[in-house]
């Protein structure tokens, strides 16, 4: 038997058992236009290789020091393959990243994925990467690899998973959180899109629960269907707020994920100070006044589960609210001032009032 003949019988029998390495091979080609759409200095965005390339010096960042982070969608993925809203996964994916990178005042460069599910599904992938790509541009970095992965019977026909992995950089005089944080400082909110991408195991219990579809109307806006209001992508703030930390406006930054604003407010605080912030100072979209109904929680539980309409927390000087505020709004964000640092014993934490 001939080396080609033999490679044949292989590539069938893989086939067989539920991996198809020629599909593989043909979705990387298919979606190289995607990756190309995200160049940037210093990214080329050719995909096939073994690795990705990325020149740093032509980056143009001086004293550069590397910022890594990595995540992934959660739960909401169950929402997103039965809706077939495949793209939201990939703006999540990449939002998710880059805005833990801004937390570290890093300008983000480049961008990988981890895509795996049973049996590769061409046109659901591709809807992914076209995800992927599109926040990629949005937060203006290179999409320059990733990893296509069929495994069958690891995974339910339908499933799939995705984890991204971002790399920014940050000039070493920029780094955030500042060192000069101090009371008196205000922090500031910008509005999440809506859920983004955490506590969608409660929202899927819910939706079991109520024996709602995400094609019914939605029990807090019936002009629209659940699924729309739910599958919100995640909100990028890469372009918002780049500025503003570059022309050191910015202190400190927190992404509002899991733990709300009570567990990541502190993460970004001195050991002698505390946050207070004023729960009326915004009004949360209805969706979470839903959930927290729905599912009898209390006020503290829901801000520690929920971004509750707030997606980054900004700590500014309390001379540059007025500047911040208008450069935000310009820049088409809806800003709310939330509290203030004030001085605190043990460890960094948020009381919050207004509830």
């Amino acid at each position: 038997m001939t080396s080609s003949s033999s490679s044949r019988l292989a590539d069938d029998r893989y086939r067989e058992a539920g991996v198809d390495i020629d599909a593989g091979n043909d979705f990387v080609k298919a979606i190289g236009p995607l990756a190309r759409s995200t160049a940037r200095p210093g990214a080329g965005s050719a995909l096939g290789g073994f690795g990705g390339l990325f020149d740093l010096k032509e980056a143009g960042i001086d004293d550069p020091v590397l910022v890594a982070a990595t995540d992934g969608v959660g739960t909401k993925l169950q929402l997103i393959a039965k809706a077939d809203q495949h793209k939201t996964a990939g703006i999540d994916l990449v939002a998710m990243c880059v805005n833990d990178l801004l937390v570290q005042g890093a300008e983000p460069l480049f961008f990988l994925d981890y895509f795996a599910s049973s049996k590769l599904d061409p046109l659901a992938a591709k809807d992914v990467i076209a995800g992927i790509a599109e926040g990629c541009r949005e937060a203006g970095c290179a999409l320059i690899g990733g990893e296509t992965a069929e495994m069958p019977g690891h995974y339910k026909p339908g499933d799939f998973d995705l984890a991204g992995f971002a790399v920014g950089a940050v000039g070493r005089d920029k780094m955030l959180p500042r060192d000069d944080l101090a009371v008196g400082d205000v922090i500031l909110g910008l509005a999440s899109s809506g859920i983004h991408a955490n506590g969608f195991s409660l929202v899927n219990k819910l939706l079991r629960d109520k024996r709602l579809a995400l094609s019914d109307p939605a029990p807090f806006d019936p002009k629209k269907i659940l699924a729309d209001l739910l599958l919100t992508p995640t909100r990028i703030y890469v372009r918002s707020l780049q500025g503003l930390i570059k022309d050191g406006r910015v202190k400190a930054l927190a992404h509002i994920t899991g733990g709300g604003l009570v567990d990541n407010v502190p993460r970004v605080l001195p050991t002698d100070m505390m946050a207070v912030i004023d729960a009326s100072a915004w009004q949360a979209p209805p969706v979470f006044r839903w959930i927290y109904e729905a599912a009898g929680m209390t006020p503290e539980s829901l801000l520690r589960t929920f971004n509750c309409g707030i997606g980054m927390a900004l700590i500014v000087a309390a001379d540059e609210v007025r500047s911040v505020t208008q450069t935000l709004r310009d820049l088409d964000e809806t800003v709310y001032h939330l509290g203030a640092l004030v001085p605190g014993e043990g460890p960094p934490c948020v009381e919050i009032t207004g509830v």
